[in-house]
């Protein structure tokens, strides 16, 4: 309820749904079956707070002009090539339309040192056209999804198209206790520049 409290003091709806949810899209779905009216759904995840609005109005934008597209998400390049390394960095490969090919917890494929990586990181934030949504958690968890705690495998091993927005760069994630702390600090102190919460991960990882 400290979440839904604060959401209401500053004018957000807020719906509470049922705890034997399993992820954050099965909470989703549940409103969005009552929200009739809506066709496309935007799920931002908490472990993505500074989610730039702009991106959320490109996934609409794309999800209206293209039809095919059941799900739309968001990659960037990683900015330290160790991060690629930590389970918590989800990696995405896609392919030369930008529809995802895969996503893993491990840098897949490997790439030389020289080289640019062939993988992006994910970003923690969906668009959805609400149909497809309600299918979507319909379907029971599948093979690959189960063996990388990835619910997207989902919609791909189901032959869904998702398109992944590519950005330059991206909003720090809060995968770790430590990236919290940072985020947390980084916001307190009235900064949300990205260089400013890198520098300050960085000193929270150490």
């Amino acid at each position: 309820m400290r979440i839904a409290e604060v959401a209401f003091a500053w004018g957000a709806e807020v719906a509470l749904t049922s705890p034997k949810h399993q992820s954050g899209t099965d909470r989703i779905a549940e409103v969005a079956a009552r929200a009739k009216n809506f066709s496309i759904i935007i799920n931002v995840q908490g472990d993505e707070p500074l989610i730039q609005p702009q991106l959320i109005d490109r996934m609409v934008e794309t999800l209206l002009k293209n039809r095919e597209v059941g799900i739309v998400t968001a990659a960037h390049p990683f900015e330290n090539s160790r991060d690629a390394l930590s389970p918590h960095q989800v990696k995405v490969v896609i392919d030369l339309a930008g529809n995802a090919l895969y996503f893993s917890r491990a840098p897949i494929p490997p790439t030389k040192s020289s080289g640019p990586s062939l993988f992006l990181r994910h970003q923690g934030i969906y668009g959805f056209r609400r149909a497809m949504l309600l299918q979507f958690v319909k379907w029971k968890p599948t093979p690959l999804e189960q063996a990388e705690s990835l619910e997207q495998l989902r919609a791909l091993e189901n032959g869904v198209r998702v398109h992944v927005l590519v950005t330059k760069r991206g909003s720090p994630g809060v995968d770790t206790p430590a990236d919290a702390e940072a985020v947390a600090a980084s916001l307190r102190k009235g900064s949300t520049s990205s260089a400013g919460l890198r520098l300050q991960k960085s000193r929270a990882r150490r």
